[in-house]
């Protein structure tokens, strides 16, 4: 009988020890995990090649993995698109790099501004030093003429949102 019940036991513990790794595996995913950065949360979403490039171009990949917090409004692979034929290419260009920080730079705003807060502004100065303007029509935010399409997409050093267009400094 005591034999018996020590096999029991035995069985029971394993039997909790795999359920413990199960529900480890499947419920606790980021459970003792770092929070990405602006920059990996961003690559890892898949839809910012054209952003991760660009920032690439201009040097700023490790000014945007440094510790901010940021706010950035995050033009999607398809918002690049809409811009000429040839834009992108040309901005990419070493010779261009100027122009491409302006452009990339007019997006982030210091510190994590939440769309709660977005939506009560009506501008923000950008890390290129001008200002971007804030307004909300019948419940979508712009940034300038850009559609906040996706918000508060959370990184360990700041905030992204995503627009449906580049947002270009005047």
């Amino acid at each position: 009988m005591i034999m018996k019940r020590k096999h029991n036991i035995s069985i029971f513990t394993a039997l909790a020890a795999a359920l413990m790794l199960l529900a480890t595996d499947a419920f606790g995913g980021s459970y003792g995990k770092k929070q990405k950065d602006i920059v990996d949360t961003a690559v890892s979403a898949g839809t910012f090649n054209t952003l991760a490039a660009a920032l690439e171009a201009g040097d700023l990949i490790d000014t945007l993995k440094g510790d901010g917090p940021y706010t950035v409004f995050a033009p999607t692979d398809e918002a690049f698109a809409k811009l000429p034929d040839g834009t992108v290419e040309m901005l990419l260009m070493p010779e261009n790099k100027d122009k491409l920080v302006a452009i990339l730079t007019y997006h982030v705003v210091a510190g994590k501004v939440t769309a709660a807060e977005v939506v009560t502004m009506t501008s923000a100065p950008t890390a290129n030093g001008s200002d971007v303007a804030i307004r909300v029509v019948d419940e979508t935010v712009f940034i300038n003429d850009s559609r906040v399409v996706a918000t508060d997409i959370s990184a360990s050093n700041g905030i992204i949102h995503v627009v449906d267009s580049v947002i270009l400094p005047n």
